[in-house]
């Protein structure tokens, strides 16, 4: 029998301590890309993060996992539900990729496989994102998942010297059953 959390491409896991180096990685990717311009970290401060990332015990609604390539093994991303209300049924996630692993298709199957799990094991009935506007692969990526526009935040966040419009996107759990049916494990 499959892990459930192992796909085709990729196997969504727990948090390690050594993952610090992959986590320093992808913030500094999204520097790079424009995405948040933060404040320089020391290695020590992704160390101890991953060190309590990986302690955490998680509440079952709110988790953060590393998306590792099945072939390789490698770190390859992260995703995450980040906040959730059990009782109107809606979750909020993210996801974010290592510059050199998107549009490889490890998004795509990480977020299947987190929303399979929240709606129908944890019975969560509608799935919010959060998108820069000006992130048109990320946009796209939803879309292709079944995402659908439902508003927009117009220069609702400021980074890399200007206010940016966030995009609201979402899918309900009857939605994601249609496009994406469960598979066996």
């Amino acid at each position: 029998m499959t892990s459930f959390w192992t796909g085709e491409r990729v196997r969504l896991r727990a948090v390690e301590p050594d993952d610090w180096t992959a986590f320093m990685r992808f913030a500094e990717d999204e520097e790079r890309l424009g995405d948040l311009l933060n404040p320089p970290r020391s290695a020590e401060s992704f160390r101890a993060w991953a060190r309590e990332q990986a302690a955490a015990k998680s509440d079952g609604d709110c988790f953060g996992l590393v998306i590792e390539a099945v072939d390789t093994g490698e770190t390859v991303g992260a995703i995450g539900s980040r906040q959730a209300d059990p009782r109107a049924g809606w979750f909020e996630y993210g996801v974010t990729m290592g510059a050199g692993h998107r549009r490889k298709g490890y998004a795509a199957e990480a977020v299947v496989m987190l929303l399979r799990f929240m709606f129908a094991e944890r019975r969560f009935h509608k799935c919010g994102a959060r998108v820069f506007a000006h992130n048109e692969a990320s946009l796209a990526l939803h879309r292709r998942l079944g995402f659908v526009e439902e508003g927009r935040l117009r220069d609702h966040v400021f980074f890399a010297g200007r206010h940016h419009d966030l995009v609201m996107m979402g899918m309900l759990a009857g939605e994601f059953a249609e496009l994406h049916p469960m598979r066996e494990v």
